[in-house]
């Protein structure tokens, strides 16, 4: 029997049909409360936010505890939906999807429209007891789909080169170049939303553990552990036994043997205690491991410096990073149980940082599946989020976390910065150089570190450094240019702003809070920061109403009434402290007003950008904002925020990850991300110029600048030496000429990428695109990791290697493709050996596609009314909305927007420029509009500036036949 009961009075206790179970069920005014018979959960309730948008919260007690969200902002519905009852279970149904409870176990399963189940809880959630604080909390974990073969994308911004996350481990824990935001996007076309605020993993739930902990390892002899070998130069001096490879935080490097200590400052030398030179420190670690299980085992090195990993004699990894930013780089092994594998680890430290964890293999069906689990929570919650396609999941996402507003205009063109501009002259200088070279500029950065050495938080210049700031401020604007400021959530206790936010309980205290017993070494290297001698600092709470308004208010009044453009929100992970262990990083942030640090670590991005956010529109209502953020967590987007990858390293490796983790943060709702152009952090084989590697520092940076002209926001910046186009090669020079010739295009494409730019608010679209969202039914384009969508029409094959001249790129399957600079066209499906010549990286444009260019120009501010060249890629129909508005003000959102639809049709050969759409001020009602046609089997080059067809436009549509 089933009887739906969308007119029984909400509160009415139903009893199920299935009369000999003891559960319950009631409608409530936005969903259903369901009390099981069986298993963890004593209460489920559905809750409906929109069509096909479904929460489910769940606990062990009777009641579900009060919590809000801080990524959710929509508010559950009293409509829209149905509620049913049948066969021992409840099912909640809107248009797009519905949501069916268990009524024995609780278990919550997802259908489509089409009543195919897409997502399907595996069984109950494991709630475990735990405290942060002093206080009771749970940890949680809710396996779905157990032994799918779906994809998984989203989940924020990783560096280890993942990109479908099915079979996958990560780990959401904010840090300098990892991002965690807790949404997963499925190609079964639905998104999940999991609302908790704590460390939480995709996949293994079980955090890795050490190399000799759960995985046995022997070293010479037969003895327990590791043996590892200490070297001052060819000397070794040290042979000791150890239990793990265990240097991973501050902490740990007191178990460093005395006899193998040297001072180092950089990887080629080192000094004992003396003074006196004692070569290269190394450690070479060697043992035997001993698997129990067979399958692929799961290995997260964390190191800084250089490292190598040989397994049975063959090296399966080689990585460097700077010291002060060690990360993880994953690998996997096929190991069989009882049969051991060598391992032996080379590593340099430079007084960095080191270990090495493992994971046994997972049962097949629970390796493949939808795995979340958080540390600290009150309950399970998450969103479940149904949509036609990608971009459909992605729409539902922003409706629940809000949408993203357009960025303005000048926040699309090109990013010159530096680690750092020391004066206002250096910065000022770097502004005349782009315009009288004709290079194409609109913003410079000052990075951090103007303000008196010891007045860190005080928002204020040093005086002999930056004697006018003012008129620096004023000079860059009249060079047609705008700037950003660098500013942090950090504060020195000697400043009045400490003081203020201190006063009302807005400061994390722990961060300035030695022990007691505390020694002066202690304290200098666990809390005292990197400046001169350094210095205390603590960072403020924003979880704290007060303090959160406070800031705003100095940053306002200090900085922004100076007319700064855009503001850089730097280390807002928050790392007040690099390298600390991720337990004394969640006591130092905490407690926060609201909880302890552990339970709200990875959401400080979001309250702290959200309070500038608000506050900067308040200041200035009809201005956009512009925010550049390293961390963000569900719902930056609405914050007019762009996300970069991090203090990423200046290596190929670090290049190549940048792709994965950029097409997945994008993935993650969240449409404005960019990186570092080279890399941020160097080697000392480049920062030295050596002449026998500036061939390949070169390479690198004109290599990462092909790609950053391609992604949504372009922005060069590095510590030294100088990312400026000139200070990287003369004029003239393979590397000058390439930089030159994608800053160009970049504004030529700004049509393009505007009207993009404008989708992502008006359409919830995304700018730079997995291949898998246009070409979900293409299997071969889940996993491309190396390649990804500009748009909806380019395809972009970055060049991640030194020395290549030609690279395989895979064309997705059921269109056409053209080489954009020879115009040669490909059938999809296919992987094609494509040319990248040093000066250009592989670019491919989509049959169908219509690509607006405009008029070569410096800055965004020219060209507003130029003529516009579509470039009409034949093969397919087409179409286009070019949008315009004023570029920086908020009228949009009033209907200040014009709109001029475009359409081809292939049979044809007709392009059909419609009726323009609406209207702005400063708009000319005349526009001249170039066609150019390329077709199929019909070689064109690259010119933006050749015509087929000239038509004057006046708003009223036209029709242009391009072939007879």
């Amino acid at each position: 029997m089933r009887r739906s009961v969308t007119q029984i009075t909400a509160g009415f206790l139903i009893c199920s049909s299935t009369a000999a179970l003891a559960q319950t069920w009631k409608q409530t005014a936005d969903g259903v409360i369901v009390s099981p018979a069986n298993g963890s959960e004593k209460v489920v309730r559905l809750q409906v936010y929109g069509d096909g948008i479904i929460r489910v919260t769940s606990a062990p007690t009777a009641n579900i505890p009060a919590a809000g969200s801080l990524m959710v902002v929509a508010r559950p519905l009293s409509n829209g939906f149905t509620v049913s009852d049948a066969q021992g279970h409840v099912t909640l149904t809107t248009p797009k999807a519905s949501a069916d409870v268990d009524l024995a176990t609780g278990n919550v399963s997802f259908r489509d429209a089409s009543g195919k189940a897409v997502l399907v809880e595996s069984g109950p959630p494991a709630f475990a007891d735990t405290s942060a604080e002093g206080q009771p909390f749970l940890s949680v974990t809710q396996q779905f789909n157990r032994g799918t073969d779906e994809g998984f994308y989203g989940l924020g911004q990783h560096q280890n080169r993942q990109m479908n996350y099915n079979g996958e481990d990560v780990e959401l824990a904010q840090h300098n170049m990892d991002v965690a935001i807790p949404f997963v996007v499925s190609t079964r076309n639905y998104g999940l939303l999991w609302d908790n605020n704590s460390i939480t993993r995709f996949g293994n739930p079980k955090p890795y553990a050490f190399v000799g902990q759960e995985l046995k390892v022997t070293g010479e002899g037969g003895q327990p552990g590791f043996t590892a070998h200490y070297f001052l130069g060819d000397r070794e001096v040290v042979t000791r036994q150890e239990p793990a490879i265990d240097y991973q935080y501050i902490e740990d490097q007191s178990k460093w043997p005395a006899e193998a200590k040297a001072q180092t400052t950089a990887a080629t030398s080192g000094q004992n205690t003396a003074g006196n030179a004692v070569g290269k420190q190394r450690v070479v670690w060697t043992g035997t491991i001993h698997p129990t299980a067979s399958g692929t085992h799961k290995f997260r090195l964390y190191s800084s410096s250089y490292v190598k990993v040989f397994v049975d004699g063959k090296e399966v990894l080689q990585r460097w990073r700077q010291n002060w930013n060690p990360w993880y780089h994953n690998y996997d092994l096929p190991l069989v149980a009882d049969k051991p594998a060598d391992v032996r680890v080379e590593w340099e430290p430079n007084a960095g940082y080191i270990a090495l964890l493992h994971s046994d293999p997972l049962p097949d069906a629970d390796r493949h599946s939808l795995t979340l689990s958080s540390e600290v929570g009150k309950a399970l919650d998450y969103y479940f989020i149904a949509g036609d396609s990608m971009d459909g999941v992605i729409s539902g996402y922003r409706t629940l976390t809000g949408k993203a507003p357009i960025l303005p205009k000048w926040a699309y063109g090109f990013w010159q910065s530096r680690q750092r501009y020391n004066t206002q002259d250096e910065l000022l200088g770097v502004v005349r150089e782009y315009r009288k070279r004709g290079l194409p500029l609109d913003n410079i950065v000052q990075d951090w570190f103007y303000w008196p050495e010891d007045s860190w938080g005080c928002h204020c210049f040093d005086p002999k450094r930056f004697p006018n700031p003012q008129a620096m401020v004023d000079d860059v604007h009249r060079a047609n240019a705008n700037i950003m400021i660098s500013v942090w959530a950090k504060f020195y206790p000697t400043t009045d702003h400490y003081k203020e936010l201190d006063a009302v309980d807005g400061i994390y205290r722990r961060m300035v809070t030695p022990p007691a017993d505390a020694t002066p070494d202690f304290i200098k290297a666990n809390f005292r920061d990197w400046v001169g001698p350094g210095y205390a600092s603590a960072f403020y709470d924003p979880y704290n109403r007060k303090a959160k308004d406070i800031y705003s208010r100095q940053m306002i009044d200090s900085l922004g009434v100076k007319n700064f453009d855009a503001w850089w929100l730097d280390s807002d992970e928050p790392d007040f402290h690099s390298n600390l262990s991720i337990e004394e990083r969640q006591r130092r942030m905490g407690p926060t007003a609201v909880g302890p640090g552990a339970a709200f670590f990875n959401s400080f991005p979001r309250v702290h950008v959200d309070g500038v956010y608000s506050n900067l529109v308040r200041f200035k209502p009809d201005v956009r904002p512009f925010i550049l953020t390293r961390s963000a967590f569900g719902g930056i987007q609405r914050d007019s925020a762009a996300v970069w990858s991090g203090d990423v390293a200046s290596r190929w490796d670090d290049l190549r990850d940048q792709v994965s983790a950029g097409v997945n943060f994008s993935m993650s709702g969240v449409p404005n991300w960019t990186h570092d152009i080279g890399g941020f952090a160097n080697e000392e084989r480049y920062t030295k110029q050596d002449p026998a590697h500036l061939a390949e520092w070169l390479e690198l940076n004109t290599r990462w600048f092909q790609f950053g002209a391609f992604s949504p926001l372009f922005r060069s910046h590095g510590e030294p030496p100088f990312r400026e186009i000139y200070e990287l090669a003369p004029t003239g020079t393979p590397t000058y000429r390439s930089m030159e010739w994608y800053d160009r295009l970049r504004y030529r494409l700004m049509p393009y990428i505007y009207t993009l730019a404008a989708d992502t608010h008006f359409n919830d679209g995304s700018i730079m695109r997995g291949l898998v969202m246009d070409f979900g039914d293409d299997r071969k384009a889940w996993d491309v990791d190396d390649e990804y969508l500009f748009g909806p029409a380019f395809l972009v094959a970055p060049v991640t290697e030194f020395k290549v001249r030609e690279r395989k790129v895979y064309l997705p399957a059921n269109t056409k493709w053209f080489d954009l600079y020879s115009g040669r066209s490909f059938e999809g499906g296919q992987s094609v050996t494509a040319s990248a010549p040093y000066e250009r990286m592989p670019i491919f444009v989509r049959a169908g596609s219509i690509v607006p260019v405009g008029p070569a120009i410096q800055h965004t501010k020219e060209g507003q009314n130029g003529a516009i060249s579509l470039q009409i890629y034949a093969g397919a129909d087409g179409s286009f909305s070019l949008y315009e508005d004023d570029g920086v003000s908020h009228q949009y959102l009033n209907g200040a927007f014009s709109r001029i639809p475009i359409r081809y049709d292939d049979a044809s050969g007709t392009l059909t420029i419609g009726t323009r759409e609406g209207g702005y001020p400063g708009m000319s009602a005349n526009r001249t509009i170039r066609v150019r046609l390329i077709q199929p089997g019909r070689a064109r080059a690259l010119d933006l500036d050749q015509a087929d067809k000239t038509v004057a436009y006046d708003g009223s549509s036209k029709i242009v036949r391009l072939r007879d």
